[in-house]
């Protein structure tokens, strides 16, 4: 991406967890969990980015970090061309007016006790967005109708349990446009929600992004949803990426063995047509984090495994846009992979 069309960088984002019950039984030094580590990501707008993984990949990890709940470890956060370090009340409010995060259960996000019309007021007086009771009433109606819950009189006196999830989503998500946020994350928006209603939810956030010209980081374990709706794909495995370019060449040519596990894991509608599919033949379960392997992390189940994986592959471009971190990009390794047998799976 050029320079002068990235609105939003992250460098180097790590965060590491101490574990408390290792300091108190151990004199030497505290273990960590290595939640994220060294990622890089950057966001333009009107634009969707997916972040794909499964469980434990870091997903929500990056999700938190970018909308500053909590503090990385190393790394920095580029917004506007300007390094953020929002430090007190005010730095920490203008930011999150620029960055929104709606989160899986719209239920647990929305407080049970309180109207609609309570839940679009908050943002819309803290951020001063609105005064009056007559504006605040009219900006509300608004944001219901741009997320197309109507009529919306009639929504914004009822609660969250009178909601259906799809209802309670978008009201999550219309209280995150209340401050006109110009980057949008959305952490796992359709895994609560019925089948029925997730493609209207994801349309939704498609017709958003380009109204709206958002930002938009769509995470999610579904590379099948990421593959139709997101512009470009990031590949996530125990805490680093692994692989990320546009959506189509990452899905249609996946370098990295991770993606090719995901995608021969990911349901496809035109197998029928096609014939059977080759399975991926990795196994084996995601390594702990707290003593991730040496080398390539997704070393102990790769079915490619070499003696080169035991150090950190870098980042090889198989184009421009598209890149992985893995050795069987290096010719040479690549030869080597396929003249003697892969170790089997820790």
């Amino acid at each position: 991406m050029a320079d002068q069309d990235t609105f939003f960088r992250v460098d180097g984002l790590t965060k590491h967890y101490p574990v408390k019950r290792d300091v108190r039984r151990l004199a030497g030094k505290p273990k960590v969990v290595h939640a994220l580590d060294d990622f890089t990501l950057e966001l333009t707008p009107g634009r969707t980015v997916a972040v794909v993984g499964e469980s434990g990949s870091g997903k929500s990890t990056v999700a938190r970090l970018m909308a500053r709940l909590e503090t990385p470890t190393a790394g920095r956060i580029v917004l506007a061309g300007k390094e953020t370090q929002p430090r007190r009340r005010a730095a920490v409010r203008g930011y999150r007016r620029e960055v929104q995060l709606t989160l899986q259960d719209p239920y647990a996000s929305l407080n049970p006790l309180r109207t609609v019309a309570y839940i679009l007021e908050r943002p819309l007086r803290i951020h001063g967005m609105a005064s009056g009771r007559a504006e605040i009433e009219r900006r509300s109606i608004e944001l219901l109708e741009q997320v197309h819950l109507t009529p919306a009189e009639q929504f914004l006196r009822k609660r969250p349990n009178e909601l259906s999830g799809g209802q309670r989503q978008r009201v999550s998500i219309a209280r995150a446009l209340a401050v006109e946020p110009r980057i949008l994350i959305a952490d796992e928006p359709v895994s609560m929600l019925d089948v029925s209603v997730r493609l209207s939810v994801l349309n939704l956030f498609r017709e958003l992004v380009v109204e709206k010209s958002l930002a938009l980081v769509y995470i999610t374990h579904d590379i099948a949803s990421a593959r139709y709706f997101a512009d470009d794909i990031v590949v996530m495995y125990a805490g680093q990426i692994l692989e990320a370019g546009p959506a189509e060449e990452v899905t249609q040519q996946p370098t990295h063995p991770y993606t090719q596990l995901l995608l021969s894991a990911a349901p496809d509608p035109e197998a029928r047509r096609r014939g059977p599919r080759q399975r991926f033949a990795g196994t084996g379960e995601a390594p702990s984090l707290i003593d991730p392997p040496v080398g390539c992390r997704f070393r102990p189940r790769c079915p490619h495994a070499m003696e080169s994986c035991l150090e950190q592959p870098p980042r090889r471009h198989v184009d421009p846009a598209h890149w992985a971190a893995c050795w069987l990009l290096d010719p040479d390794e690549a030869e080597q992979s396929t003249q003697s047998p892969a170790p089997s799976a820790a």
